[in-house]
């Protein structure tokens, strides 16, 4: 029996050191779990606080953007006073230089309605010449009464 209490005795000791191993693996392990934990949250926060300074930026250039185009339209209907403001807007530069050209377009065919209404309505200046009535339309006795009422006078 003694060899069977030595193997048994050397089976408990192979059994504890197998189990001191896996409780240092454990114990290994949930090192390594709570260190990468914690560069997840600190990454997570170093992420959340690149979001925040980049939304910050947007919306820095977002407004910078809006200003410059803003002055751009502003300089740009300064030089071109025909145009109505109403007709030109946008957020960026080139949605005001679309709108700028959209604007000429819109003003110049205005122009030319109004042109051609002009010189359709012109009347000569000053009464229009007397000219003789035109009797080819009367008969013959409407015209010899028109001739005695006119030496009647």
């Amino acid at each position: 029996m003694t060899d069977e209490l030595a193997a048994t005795q050397e089976e408990l000791a192979a059994a504890k050191a197998e189990l001191e191993r896996i409780q240092e693996a454990a114990a290994d392990s949930e090192a390594r779990a709570a260190h990468a934990e914690s560069q997840l949250t600190q990454a997570n926060a170093e992420i959340e606080l690149a979001r925040n300074e980049s939304e910050t930026r947007e919306q820095d250039l977002t407004a910078q953007l809006q200003s410059a185009a803003d002055r751009y339209r502003g300089l740009a209907l300064e030089q071109a006073p025909e145009l109505p403001a109403e007709l030109v807007s946008g957020a960026t530069v080139a949605e005001v230089d679309e709108a700028l050209q959209r604007a000429r377009e819109t003003v110049s065919k205005v122009r030319g309605h109004l042109e051609s209404q002009a010189q359709a309505g012109k009347v000569p200046v000053g009464a229009p010449p007397r000219s003789e009535p035109d009797l080819s339309g009367l008969s013959t006795e409407e015209k010899i009464s028109y001739g005695l009422q006119q030496r009647a006078g």
